[in-house]
């Protein structure tokens, strides 16, 4: 097997296994004690904040470890919010952070609060314009993520940071996915990471509040923590998590050039192999191990589940894979094909050899789910001024696979009006026309679901 899937989590790092083995026989008393079991603990713990300081490029007592990186967004929000709630109740974030902003953002809102959500580029990166034009008087927080989780596009930190300085706005960083790969450069005001997307130990997480910004810890708080995050931190865990981080920055250098040619092939390879395919994402200023890549006329789930079986663990921000049948909300603010979505994330020591492979096996894949799917073959023969699909109750892709079958029917100015109530179409069905060259006519209500319009120009 090759596991692909670095963004979700990275393979345990060897100096993080050895590092957890070593703490665990003086990393279990309570650190807080003054025996000398507590002082072994504590020495082990204060050791782990002065090392992720230095990787972070803070002060030691500006760092907390919270239980995980999921935990450390939510006390970041909630405690800046409280912190600077006479300022203002407003609160800016960019429309592909990382679930866990957007849930803080909509609890914020729930309560009261008012929530401006940043647009970004078909590449997924925001402007600093966008923020700046979102900054008023009652702002209290803006957040913005280092580089994206699920295209791998870096954001404008240093500028963003400019502008939020400039207006007296704090400035919230969700570092999970690069912080391995270097500190996260510009003049920020929290910030947020996971052991787990580099290499460490689950279950722990980081938040930095600088010296000088208003923060008010939400909940009950003990005196761990600075009191950010209650409760007794797993101290082997906490050392096995920054040894692992001390260690992966160590290689990153190297290992960002290497990782970057290989995922520079994915990107030129595949619409080289695979027809109807939809390459996302910043082609330069992106992470090196990120590639992520969207397949016409493909049930991203079936897709997934083909890969799997050939012996290659990816993900896929389809909205097939969700409970919720919606797509992925970084691919929608995007505007970009979200069916048959596949993200391929290279953790380090990837072989070469297993990227060819790959190369090799994904073309069979796509085209067994799409012959089972029964994708279309290029049509045609013209029949009337307008064809109806009723796509009502079928699920991605099959609304586009339908339109795609009839589209040859009709003539040039001939139009093609698809029914569905299936979210993704709203989102696929625009893809696809600017794909082929066909005009997107527009959304227009419907007795069920929605009416997509599209026009034959070719």
């Amino acid at each position: 097997m090759a596991y692909f899937d670095a963004a979700s989590a990275a393979p345990l790092h060897p100096v993080a296994r050895q590092a957890l083995l070593a703490s665990l026989d003086d990393g279990w008393a309570d650190p807080a004690r003054l025996h000398r079991e507590g002082r072994k603990a504590r020495m082990l713990l204060d050791a782990s904040r002065e090392a992720a300081a230095e990787a972070v490029g803070c002060r030691a007592d500006e760092v907390v470890f919270t239980p995980s990186g999921t935990r450390a967004v939510h006390s970041a929000v909630a405690g800046a919010l409280a912190g600077r709630r006479r300022v203002g109740r407003h609160l800016i974030v960019s429309s592909v952070e990382h679930s866990s902003v957007l849930h803080s953002a909509e609890v914020f809102e729930a309560e009261g609060g008012t929530v401006t959500r940043v647009a970004v580029d078909r590449a997924g990166a925001v402007d600093r314009s966008g923020y700046a034009a979102a900054l008023r008087p009652d702002t209290a927080l803006a957040c913005l993520q280092s580089a994206n989780h699920e295209v791998g596009t870096v954001q404008p930190v240093a500028e963003v940071a400019e502008e939020c300085r400039a207006a007296g706005v704090p400035l919230l960083v969700d570092a999970a996915q690069s912080l391995g790969w270097g500190p996260v450069e510009g003049d920020w005001s929290l910030l947020t990471a996971s052991a787990h997307k580099w290499g460490g130990p689950s279950g722990v997480g980081l938040l930095v509040v600088r010296k000088g910004v208003r923060f008010a810890a939400q909940g009950p708080v003990d005196e761990r923590e600075s009191g950010r995050a209650p409760g007794s931190g797993n101290i082997p865990a906490i050392v096995a998590a920054v040894a692992s981080l001390r260690a992966v920055r160590a290689e990153a250098a190297q290992e960002a050039v290497r990782l970057r040619e290989l995922t520079a092939r994915i990107r030129a390879r595949v619409p080289e192999l695979v027809p109807d395919v939809e390459v996302v994402g910043d082609p330069e200023r992106r992470l090196p191990g990120i590639v992520t890549f969207s397949c016409l006329y493909v049930d991203g789930e079936a897709l997934l589940h083909e890969l799997d079986r050939a012996g290659y663990s990816v993900s896929s921000g389809s909205s097939c894979t969700s409970s919720t049948l919606t797509p992925s909300h970084v691919l929608k603010a995007m505007g970009v094909l979200s069916e048959g979505n596949v993200r391929v994330s290279l953790p380090p020591g990837t072989a070469e050899a297993d990227v060819e492979r790959f190369l090799e096996v994904l073309p069979g894949a796509v085209a067994g789910v799409r012959e089972k799917l029964g994708a279309p073959a290029p049509a045609v023969q013209a029949g009337p001024e307008e064809l109806l699909v009723d796509s009502l109750g079928k699920r991605c892709p099959i609304p586009v696979i339908e339109l795609a079958k009839v589209f040859g029917e009709v003539p040039v100015g001939g139009t093609v009006r698809v029914l569905s109530d299936d979210e993704a179409a709203r989102l696929d069905i625009p893809a696809w026309c600017e794909m082929r060259g066909q005009e997107y006519v527009g959304e227009e209500p419907a007795e069920r679901g929605s009416a997509y319009v599209v026009r034959r120009v070719s």
